[in-house]
């Protein structure tokens, strides 16, 4: 997992060609962009969606094997819960159709939590659980960006 300000951005360049476009992507992006899916290239799409945070995200923490996420805000600000996948416990196996599968977490697991507004990213990678879409204080509305990053 990488957590910075996207002014940071070519730090992390050098990772790959793939997730140097995403951040290029990210960095020159206007926020009024309109949701949707935007496919940069055969590796790489954007999905822009608008949603209200939640006080809990009824879906648990999640992890993806075939992309690699890069998450921003744009307006209104979340949190994101997250923990090595080694440490949850499957509640939703993996479906290969949404590269996707859900956790729960023991209630012992204290789980760190990135901040997510407007000027900061993060990057998830297979092996971090999250459990995005969290209000920070309460629910509000969020704009943001999700690059999918085949690994």
């Amino acid at each position: 997992m990488i957590y910075d300000k996207i002014d940071n951005w070519q730090t992390y360049a050098a990772i790959s060609p793939d997730i140097r476009l995403g951040l290029e992507y990210l960095k020159k992006l206007a926020p009024d962009v309109e949701p949707g899916v935007y496919e940069l290239s055969p590796r790489v799409k954007a999905i822009v969606s608008e949603y209200t945070t939640k006080v809990v995200n009824e879906n648990g923490y999640e992890a993806h094997k075939r992309y690699i996420d890069i998450q921003a805000l744009f307006q209104g600000e979340e949190r994101i819960a997250c923990a090595p996948v080694e440490r949850l416990r499957e509640a939703k196996p993996y479906s290969e159709e949404n590269d996707v599968a859900f956790y729960t977490a023991d209630p012992t697991l204290q789980p760190s939590y990135l901040p997510l507004q407007p000027g900061y990213f993060a990057i998830l990678y297979p092996q971090d659980g999250h459990m995005p879409c969290l209000s920070v204080s309460e629910p509000q509305g969020v704009k943001k960006v999700v690059l999918k990053v085949k690994v």
